[in-house]
C-alpha cells in the first residue's frame, strides 16, 4: 500500500476533496465528466509523473477562477518487516504536496518543507514506486499505447515494473564501459601510432645524437692520444738530448782524463829535458876541463899555440853555439804554441848542422895538428890524445845528448800540440754541453707542459698512431661533427620523454586491451544473468498469460526476442483471438477491445512480479464487451488478493465488480464541482 488519502484543492473540477484509499482494489466510478480521471491525474501530478507535464500545461489544471491548486498525498510510511520506507521520518504517514500557480511556478513540499523533484524521486524509490512506468500508472488510452510500443520499449517497461532494471543497467553499464574502453582503445591506438611516429623521428635524432656523442668521445680520445703522443714525442726529444748530453759528458771526461795523462807526460818530458840540461852542463864542464888541460900543454908546443888559439876560438864558437843551443832549448821549454815549437825545432836543426860542421872543422884542425903534437913531448902528446879522446867522447855524448834532446823535444812538442788540440776539443765539448743543457731545459719545460695537458686528458696511454695521423683523424672527426651540428643537446631528454610516453601508452594500450577482455567477459556474465532472470520471468508470465486468456477462449504467449543483444532485445506479446494463429500484439492487427483485453491480461499475468505497492489504470475496459469486462474485472480482483499492494481502477460502471470485496468511490459533478462519496459495505 502507498496512498492513504488524496487531497485535492482547487484542482481541475475539484474545489476541495479528500479521497481515502485502501489496500487492495480501489474502484472509482461515476458518469463521464464527473472528475474520475482527475483523481488519477492529481496523483500523477503529485508524484511528479512526466507524462502529465508533457501532455498538458500544469497551470491549466488549476480550477477556473483560482490562482493556485494543491494536491496532497498521505503516503504510508508504516514499518515493513520492522523498517520504515523513509527512515528519516519517524511517523506512519508523510505528506507529499504539489503546489501549482497560475504564474507558472510549481513546487513540491515534503512534510510541509519545500523539496526538489530529485528529492521526491529519491523518496518514491524508497517506496519502490516509478510513476513514469505506464504499467504502474496507466491513464486513458495507455493500454493502446502499450500495444503500439516496440518490443524493445515493452521489455524495458516490464523490467522497470518488476524491478529488473538493475540487470539491464549492469549490462548497459558494462557496455558503456566497453564503449568507453573501445573509444579509449581507439584513442590510445591513435595516440600510440602518433607517438610511435614521433618516437621514430626522435629515435633517428637520438641515433644521430648518439653518433655525435661517439664522435665527441672519439675526438676526446683522439685529443687524449694526441696529447700523449705529443708528450711522448717531447719525451723522446728530451731523452735524445739527455743521451747526447751523457755522450758529450763522457767524451769530456775522457778528454779530461787524456789531458791529465798528457800533463803527466809533459811533466815526465820536462823532467827528461831537465836531466838533459844537467848532462849538458856536465859535458860542458868536462869540455872546459879538457880545454884547461890543453892550455897547460900549450907551453910545450909553440907551434900549438896558434893552433890552440884557433882551436880555442873554434871551441869558443862551439861553446857559443852550445849556449845558443841551450837558449834554444830554454825557448822550446818556454814555448806555448805548436807553431812556435816548430820554428825553434827548425833553428835547432840548423844549429845542429852547423855544430856538425864545426865539429868536423875542429876534428880536421885537430888532425892537422896531431902531427905537430907528435913531435911534442910524449907526455904532451899523450895528454893531448887523452884530451882529444875526451873531447871525442864528449862530442859523441853531446851528439847523443842532442839526439835525445831532439827526441824529447819532439815528444814534448807533440804532447803540447795534443794538449792544445785536447783543450780545443774540451772547449768545444763544454760549449756543446752548455748548449745541450739549455736545450734540455727547454725540452724539459716543453715536456712538463705537454705532460700536464696530457695528464688532464686522462691516464697515460700508448698511442698507436703518429701525431700527423691523429691530427688527420681529428680533422675528419671534426668534419663529421660539423655535419651533426644541428643535433641539439635536448634530443636525449626528448627521446627519453617520448620513449616514456610511448611505453606508457603501450602499457596503457595493453591495460585497455585487458580491460576490454575483462569487460567482454563481464558483459557475457551479466548478459547471461539478465537472460536467465528475464527468461524465467517471461516463462512464468507467459504461462499465467495463457491461463488468463484461455478464460476468454483466446490464445496467447509472451517471449523474449533478440536475446543475444540487449540493445535490440524485446518483449513480444502474441495473441490469437477466435481460434486464429498467434500474432504479435500491435496497433494494426487487433481491434481496440482485443488490444485492451490482451494488455490488461498481460498486466494481470505480471502482477505477482511487479514491485510497486501502488498501481492504477483508467478505463481499461472502454472497448470491451460486457462479458469480457466482467471476466477481466474478476481476474483483476483475484490477482490482487493476497498481495500487499494497492490498485486504483477507474471505470464508468461498478456493475462489473458487484458482489466483490473492493473499496468503491463514487464521483459526481454537482453544479460544476466534483464531489466524492465513499461506498461503505
Amino acid at each position: 500500500m502507498l496512498i492513504h488519502e488524496v487531497i485535492l484543492e482547487n484542482f481541475m473540477s475539484y474545489e476541495y476533496a479528500r479521497i481515502p484509499l485502501r489496500q487492495g482494489v480501489n474502484l472509482i466510478c461515476g458518469p463521464n465528466g464527473a472528475g474520475k480521471s482527475s483523481i488519477l491525474l492529481g496523483i500523477s501530478v503529485a508524484l511528479g509523473q512526466s507524462y502529465t507535464e508533457r501532455s498538458r500545461k500544469l497551470s491549466n489544471l488549476i480550477r477556473w477562477g483560482k490562482e493556485q491548486a494543491r494536491v496532497t498525498l498521505a503516503l504510508d510510511n508504516s514499518p515493513r518487516n520492522g523498517k520504515r520506507p523513509v527512515r528519516k521520518f519517524k511517523k506512519d504517514q508523510i505528506f507529499l504536496t504539489r503546489e501549482l500557480r497560475k504564474d507558472g511556478k510549481y513546487w513540491f513540499e515534503l512534510e510541509n518543507r519545500a523539496a526538489t523533484k530529485r528529492e521526491v524521486e529519491r523518496t518514491l524509490r524508497k517506496f519502490k514506486v516509478d510513476p513514469e512506468n505506464l504499467l504502474i500508472i496507466m491513464h486513458q488510452n495507455m493500454s493502446e499505447q502499450f500495444s503500439v510500443l516496440s518490443p524493445e520499449e515493452k521489455l524495458r517497461t516490464v523490467e522497470a515494473a518488476v524491478g529488473l532494471e538493475a540487470f539491464r543497467r549492469n549490462v548497459l553499464d558494462a557496455k558503456k564501459k566497453l564503449s568507453r574502453i573501445l573509444s579509449e582503445e581507439t584513442s590510445v591506438a591513435k595516440l600510440l601510432e602518433s607517438s610511435e611516429q614521433t618516437l621514430t623521428y626522435w629515435r633517428e635524432q637520438y641515433d644521430r645524437y648518439q653518433q655525435k656523442k661517439q664522435l665527441r668521445l672519439k675526438r676526446h680520445l683522439l685529443q687524449r692520444e694526441l696529447a700523449w703522443a705529443e708528450a711522448l714525442r717531447k719525451e723522446a726529444l728530451k731523452t735524445e738530448i739527455e743521451a747526447r748530453l751523457k755522450q758529450r759528458e763522457k767524451a769530456l771526461h775522457e778528454a779530461e782524463a787524456e789531458g791529465t795523462a798528457l800533463q803527466t807526460l809533459l811533466q815526465g818530458l820536462e823532467s827528461e829535458r831537465e836531466q838533459a840540461r844537467l848532462q849538458q852542463q856536465k859535458l860542458l864542464q868536462e869540455t872546459l876541463f879538457s880545454e884547461r888541460e890543453k892550455a897547460k900543454n900549450e907551453a910545450l908546443v909553440q907551434s900549438k899555440n896558434e893552433a890552440f888559439s884557433e882551436m880555442q876560438s873554434l871551441m869558443e864558437i862551439n861553446l857559443q853555439k852550445i849556449h845558443e843551443w841551450t837558449d834554444i832549448l830554454e825557448e822550446i821549454e818556454n814555448a806555448n804554441t805548436p807553431s812556435r815549437e816548430a820554428s825553434l825545432l827548425s833553428k835547432l836543426t840548423e844549429i845542429r848542422a852547423e855544430g856538425r860542421k864545426l865539429e868536423k872543422a875542429i876534428n880536421e884542425q885537430l888532425h892537422e895538428r896531431a902531427e905537430f903534437f907528435k913531435s911534442s913531448a910524449e907526455n904532451s902528446h899523450k895528454q893531448l890524445r887523452k884530451i882529444d879522446d875526451d873531447l871525442q867522447k864528449t862530442a859523441v855524448r853531446m851528439e847523443r845528448l842532442i839526439q835525445g834532446l831532439e827526441e824529447v823535444t819532439n815528444r814534448f812538442i807533440q804532447a803540447r800540440v795534443d794538449t792544445a788540440v785536447l783543450d780545443y776539443k774540451k772547449e768545444l765539448f763544454e760549449k756543446e754541453l752548455k748548449k745541450l743543457k739549455g736545450e734540455l731545459r727547454t725540452r724539459q719545460r716543453e715536456y712538463d707542459e705537454v705532460l700536464k695537458k696530457a695528464e688532464e686528458t686522462g691516464r697515460r696511454i700508448a698511442p698507436q698512431k703518429t701525431v700527423s695521423e691523429i691530427l688527420d683523424e681529428i680533422r675528419l672527426t671534426d668534419g663529421y661533427l660539423v655535419a651533426l651540428g644541428d643535433v641539439s643537446e635536448d634530443i636525449e631528454h626528448m627521446y627519453e620523454s617520448y620513449s616514456k610516453i610511448y611505453f606508457d601508452l603501450k602499457e596503457k594500450a595493453n591495460l585497455v586491451a585487458e580491460n576490454r577482455e575483462k569487460t567482454l567477459q563481464e558483459i557475457e556474465v551479466r548478459m547471461k544473468a539478465w537472460k536467465t532472470v528475464m527468461k524465467d520471468l517471461l516463462e512464468n508470465v507467459s504461462v499465467k498469460y495463457q491461463r488468463i486468456l484461455s478464460q476468454t477462449q483466446t490464445l496467447g504467449e509472451v517471449h523474449l526476442i533478440n536475446e543475444h543483444d540487449i540493445e535490440v532485445a524485446g518483449l513480444e506479446v502474441r495473441v490469437g483471438f477466435k481460434g486464429s494463429q498467434l500474432v504479435p500484439l500491435d496497433a494494426y492487427t487487433q481491434s481496440g477491445g482485443e488490444r485492451s483485453m490482451a494488455t490488461i491480461s498481460f498486466l494481470l499475468a505480471l502482477q505477482q512480479h511487479v514491485q510497486s505497492p501502488f498501481r492504477a489504470v483508467d478505463e481499461y475496459d472502454i472497448h470491451m464487451d460486457p462479458k469480457n469486462r466482467e471476466t477481466i474485472g474478476n481476474l483483476l480482483v483475484d490477482s490482487v488478493q493476497g498481495l500487499d499492494s494497492q490498485y486504483l481502477i477507474i471505470t464508468p460502471s461498478q456493475v462489473t465488480f458487484a458482489q466483490r470485496d473492493i473499496h468503491i468511490i463514487i464521483v459526481q459533478n454537482v453544479r460544476g464541482s466534483s464531489r466524492v462519496r465513499e461506498v461503505v459495505d
